[in-house]
């Protein structure tokens, strides 16, 4: 299962690492794909997400929100 958020408030590499890193630990991700340019987060995982877990985790990556 594929899903696509936008991250608000990247700005930079270290940024794109941070949260692909938090993602990449909720339960039942398999992948988490992060592009600096527009934002756009690409989660894959084994069963759907909620997407409350794909905001705690971006929130603890930084100083970033999801949209």
């Amino acid at each position: 299962m594929e899903s696509t958020y936008t991250v608000e408030g990247m700005t930079c590499g270290h940024c794109v690492a941070a949260v692909t890193e938090e993602v990449k630990q909720i339960h039942g991700v398999t992948d988490a794909v992060v592009v600096l340019d527009g934002g756009k987060l690409t989660v894959t995982s084994d069963a759907p997400v909620d997407f409350d877990r794909i905001v705690e985790a971006v929130a603890e990556a930084g100083d970033y929100t999801v949209a």
